[in-house]
């Protein structure tokens, strides 16, 4: 499937096949996949928590997650987190296969740019992983699957369940599998006009 054609088609299905799984090989190839994703620094924040536990997924669905199906019918349901503090553990390794003067720059710059801004710490994180989500999300159109993101639980209460470690912060789920229904119609874009501003409001 092409690119824009995955973009047009991919929705948030609800409904998915409880029976059927993914191969081993075509998750790696989506992970693969996610982890293409750009991050500022090329840090790489995510961690992806890959909920497999069929009784800790109807624990997060019936106790934390508001009776979402998706949660415990999917064939795959990825939990995203992001290390805020990546940015100061072992830099060296995100550039290692860079030129040697390329590498040395930026990881030079890595430390004055995020020390002692705790905000911007936290917003590349969540940035980071917005932009994985997405595409996980695009490589599983791809490969003739459906997907979910999901905001609706506790997150809390979940970062708990999975040992949350305290330098992370929690993001979405993102469902993956076989959808059984049809999305219902896209609700309505807003025109390009009321979103597109040139030069300066």
């Amino acid at each position: 499937m092409k690119t824009i054609e995955a973009i047009y088609k991919r929705r948030s299905v609800k409904h998915f096949d409880k029976n059927h799984k993914l191969t081993k090989e075509e998750e790696t190839k989506l992970l693969e996949a996610t982890i293409q994703a750009p991050t500022s620094f090329n840090i790489q924040h995510w961690r992806f928590v890959i909920l497999r536990d069929p009784q800790l997924r109807a624990r997060i669905r019936s106790e934390f997650g508001n009776d979402q199906s998706q949660m415990t019918d999917a064939s795959m349901l990825v939990l995203f987190t992001a290390d805020v503090n990546a940015w100061k553990k072992n830099p060296e390794r995100y550039w290692k296969d860079a030129p040697e003067e390329v590498a040395e720059l930026l990881v030079n710059w890595i430390g004055p740019f995020h020390e002692g801004k705790d905000w911007l710490q936290r917003d590349e994180a969540q940035r980071s992983i917005g932009m994985a989500m997405q595409t996980l999300m695009l490589a599983a159109q791809a490969l003739g699957y459906q997907s979910c993101p999901m905001i609706g639980f506790e997150h809390e209460k979940v970062a708990e369940l999975i040992n949350l470690p305290k330098d992370y912060v929690m993001g979405p789920m993102v469902a993956i599998g076989k959808g059984i229904k049809e999305p219902w119609p896209k609700p309505g874009q807003i025109p390009l006009g009321e979103l597109v501003v040139e030069d300066s409001f």
